[in-house]
Formats: C-alpha cells, structure tokens, sequence
C-alpha cells in the first residue's frame, strides 16, 4: 500500500504492559507518530477494555503477573469478534523461549525490549497496513462475492426463463387450435410471472380495433370481448403497430373497469410476417416496472405463439380448401347422378315407346285394331323427347351462364307488354287445371334495359313452377313493384306449405318441393336453379318466402345497366 494512503491517526492501537515506565516509552513513541493510543496494565484489564474500544493492533506483554500475555491472546483469538485484531508481543531477551508459543496462540509479531523506536514503528505500520490491505481485500472479496451470487441469480432465472419459454412453446406449438394457443399461453404467464391478469387481443386493422378474446385472472374484472379502438390509446397501439413492446403504469380511461390505482402494463405486439395481427397485455400490481429478463421472455413466447398461430390459420385455410373441394367433388357426383337419372327416365320411356310401336307394326290390321294404342305410344315419344331436349337446353344453358363466356344483346323492354303476353300463354293452362291466374301491373311503368329473351324465360319458368303446384281453386298472381332504382316482378301461388329448410334448397339444381307436384308435369328440377342464374346474369337478386300457405318469387332488377359478364 502507498505512503499515501496510510494515516495513523486512523487506528487506535492498544498498549497491555504491567510496567508503567513501559507504557509511557510505548505510548510516546506512537502518539509521537499520530497513532491513537489506549492503554492497560493487566491481562484482565485488556479484556475489559476491548468490550468498550476497538483497537486495531494490541501490543501485548509477554510475562505480566496473574494472566500473562499468552492466556489474553488465546482468550481474544478465541473469540470471533476480536479474533481479527493483529497483536505484537512485547518481550525481554530472555523471553525468546516462549516466542513459539506466542505464535501458536495467534500472534503476528514480536519487539524486544528494550524497545527501538524505529523497529517498533516499522513493526507496527507493517501489521496495521497488513490488516488494513486485509480489511480492504475482505471487503473486495464480499463484494465480488455478491456480484458472483447476482450473476447466479440472474444465471439462474435466465435459465428458469428460458425452460418457462421452452415449456409453453412446446405446449402451443402442435396446436392447430388457434383459441387453445391463446388460452394457454396468457394462463401459463399469469402462473410462472405470478402476475394479475394477462389478455390477448386481435386485432381488425380496417376498423382500427383490438377485441379481448381470451384472458386470465385471479382477481380483476373480467374484460372478456371488449372492444379497443386504437383511438382512444392511440401512443400505446401507435408502438404496438411499429412492432415495439410497451410497458407503462395504470391504464387511464379503462371505459368503467375498476383497476387499482398502482399497477404495471406490459403489452406486447403479436407480429406475423411483419404484420401486428394482435397484442399481449399482463398486469401486475407486484411489480414496480417489468424487468428486461421478463420482456424478453415474453417477446420470445409471443414470437413462438405468433409462429404457432401461423399454423393453425394456414391448417384452417387448407382444411377449408380440401373441405371446398370435397365439398365440390361430391356436388359433382351428386350432379353427375341426378343428371344421369334425368336423362336416362326420358330415354327409358322412349325407348318403350319405340318398343311398342314396332310390336303393333308387326301385327295384321294393327291401324283398324291398334290405332289407339299407336297414337298413344307417339304422343309419349313427343312429350320425352321434349322433356329431353328442354333438359339438355337446360344443362347448357347453366353452363354457359355459370361461365359467362356468352355476350348477350340488350334492348329496352315493354315490361308490361311483356307480362301480359307470357301471363296469356298460361290462361288455358290454368283454366284447365281450375287456378284463378291473375295479373297487377301498374301502367305506365318504365321501360328496361335488359334481353328480352332472358327475362322471358324467366317469366314462363316461374308461371310453370306456379301453375305446377297450385292445387285446384288455387291462386296465382303476377305483380309488378317498381322506384326508380330497381324493378320487382312477384310470382304468389296458394296452396304451397314449404318449410324453412327447404325453403333454402329451392333454387338447387334437381331440387323439387317433396310431394307437391300436384299435376305430375315431371319437370328437369333444374328450372329454379336456372332461374337464379339467369336473374343474377340480368343483374339481379331472386328471394323465396312462404307464409300462410302462399309461396311467393320475388325478382329484382336493376332499371339502369347492370349486365354481370
């Protein structure tokens, strides 16, 4: 140690002789020098001194009467407190033989009397700039000590931090669930981070708000669906939205949650693919701020959360797709099937027809005795193959408006001339099959741009579908609704009970309203179907509704240009 750093007027050094010449010549020596002195003349006196002063070295004599020099040694080495004080003996020449012991007992030193000044002090400087070295070594060693036991800590909880991370990883990582994944992870933090509550939002960047979707909490009221516009903590979702983590006191403005008044946020952006989809907010009223250790967990599992949530949206996506193309596959069966179905009953009936005919041309006399049963057989060749042809023009045409590869021409259209004339073709129609068919046109309506052609079909396919299951005394009515944005055609027909589930099967293909086919007119089933098509390929919408037993088509159509190529 420097010359510099050593100040003798900083220690006290005690002085055990029983001579008091002895004391004097010791103690002027040392006060001499700027040591601070105190004094005993007996081993029982030092001892009794030392519980009132703490003297940083003891000279000590060697031979003093009653307890000499070595059993006041052993007593202060022996005890812990005092146990550190370096002591030099005091002794004669001829004292020499007790020197080892003295060593043994715990001395540091020894000075011969009689005393040279300059030896003693050398001695004395020595020891004290020993202890203190000692002292200032201790104090070096504690604080490394200390430093080793918080890089431990720290070492340790890094190493509890990650095997928590690793743990709730794991856990969400095989999930395909995207709701199961949130749900752990803000109860797995809310444990191992023994904090209030933690809660997830996700967010809808178009409406710029975050809804709570899941939470955890041991104590606070439950915010569960609520929804935050980015509005009303717009710094917090601003950093949230750069990709930044956020830590902050008491959320102010908690829209009537009750939160207690000291409490640490931390929120955490859920980031997929350079995008915040959510966040992560955990609260604590234990914590003065988050510590770094903490955020970095937390960044870590929501990264690894954001990873697995990935996951489940891409799993949805594609199982959506293989169910769409299921889905598909088996409407393409069942299309294939029925469309099979359909042909083939014409085809049988015709072909019996035909069979028919060729068995009455090999009889004798077939037109006198057969002619009939000829003519009948004819007329089920015609109806079946018009039921035929009408099927496969219907096929067709689905095709073609489902690919909309087929220009269509347009033209203004009397609507009212137009109804009148298809509602006409049915007036014998109905008149047979005892309906009252009536019409309700406004007049003056406004003309239409639209095809003609399309719109006709349109209108005779819904007066059949009409005249087929209306029962006899039924009615059948055809109005007209128009403003000057769009134009609705109604088609009501009595008689028709048809529940909400089939009321939303009735513009399938094939579809037919179970046992309500009143006048067996065998239709294609694919009429409705086209329909739709066809007002959609116009521009326009089609609803069914049925109440108190009357089915009413209701078409709409836009009166300016709205064509769907």
């Amino acid at each position: 140690m420097s010359k510099q750093l050593f100040v003798p007027d900083s220690f006290l050094i005690l002085v055990v002789d029983d001579i008091p010449n002895n004391l004097k010549v010791v103690s002027n020596m040392l006060e001499e020098e700027g040591y601070g002195v105190t004094f005993a003349i007996n081993g029982r006196q030092a001892l009794e001194r030392l519980k009132i002063v703490s003297p940083d070295l003891i000279l000590l004599d060697l031979m003093m009467p009653e307890m000499d020099g070595l059993q006041v040694c052993n007593i202060i080495k022996s005890d812990a407190k005092y146990s550190e004080i370096p002591i030099i003996f005091l002794t004669a020449n001829y004292e020499h033989q007790n020197l080892l012991k003295a060593f043994d007992s715990g001395a540091v030193d020894y000075v011969t009397k009689p005393f040279n000044r300059p030896e003693l002090l050398a001695r004395v400087r020595t020891h004290l700039e020993l202890k203190q070295a000692k002292e200032k070594l201790d104090r070096l060693n504690e604080v490394l000590e200390q430093k080793v036991q918080q890089r431990t800590a720290q070492l340790q909880k890094a190493l509890n931090f990650e095997a928590i991370a690793k743990r709730i990883i794991e856990r969400v990582r095989d999930s395909l669930d995207e709701s199961q994944i949130l749900a752990t992870v803000v109860q797995e933090l809310v444990i191992c981070l023994k904090l209030n509550r933690c809660q997830t939002g996700i967010y809808d960047l178009e409406t710029a708000t975050s809804t709570i979707i899941h939470e955890y909490s041991l104590s606070f009221p439950t915010t569960m669906g609520r929804v935050y516009d980015f509005a009303q903590f717009n710094q917090i979702y601003e950093e949230l939205l750069a990709g930044d983590s956020v830590q902050f006191r008491t959320l102010p403005n908690e829209q009537g949650v009750q939160l207690p008044e000291f409490l640490s946020i931390l929120a955490c952006p859920l980031i997929d693919e350079g995008e915040t989809i959510g966040d992560l907010w955990l609260y604590s009223l234990n914590k003065e701020t988050f510590s770094d250790d903490e955020i970095r967990l937390v960044e870590q599992i929501v990264a690894g959360c954001a990873i697995s949530i990935r996951q489940a949206r891409l799993y949805r996506a594609a199982r959506s797709q293989v169910d769409g193309l299921e889905r598909l596959n088996r409407l393409k069966d069942d299309f294939l099937k029925t469309i099979s179905h359909e042909l083939r009953t014409p085809l049988t009936n015709i072909q019996m027809g035909a069979e028919t005919l060729t068995m009455l041309f090999q009889l004798p006399n077939w037109p006198q005795k057969h002619f009939q049963v000829a003519e009948e057989s004819l007329d089920i060749l015609k109806v079946e193959c018009q039921r035929e042809i009408k099927l496969v023009n219907d096929i067709l045409d689905l095709v073609h408006l489902n690919a909309r590869d087929k220009a269509i021409s347009r033209e203004q259209v009397n609507l009212q001339l137009l109804i009148s004339y298809i509602v006409n073709l049915f007036v014998e129609k109905a008149k047979k099959q005892e309906q009252q068919l009536t019409i309700d046109v406004p007049k003056n309506l406004p003309l239409i741009t639209t095809n003609p052609d399309i719109l006709e079909k349109i209108l005779t396919e819904l007066l059949n579908n009409a005249c087929k299951y209306t029962p006899i005394g039924g009615k059948i009515k055809v109005g007209v609704e128009s403003d000057s944005q769009n134009l609705k055609i109604i088609v009501i027909n009595s008689g028709v009970d048809v529940d909400n589930i089939e009321l939303g099967r009735i513009f399938d293909k094939f579809y037919r309203i179970p046992q309500e086919d009143r006048w067996q007119h065998k239709g294609t089933g694919l009429g409705l179907a086209l329909v739709k098509k066809q007002v959609e390929y116009l521009g326009g919408t089609i609803q069914a509704n049925n109440q108190n037993q009357q089915l009413s088509l209701t078409v709409e159509l836009p009166l300016i240009d709205n064509f769907r190529f």
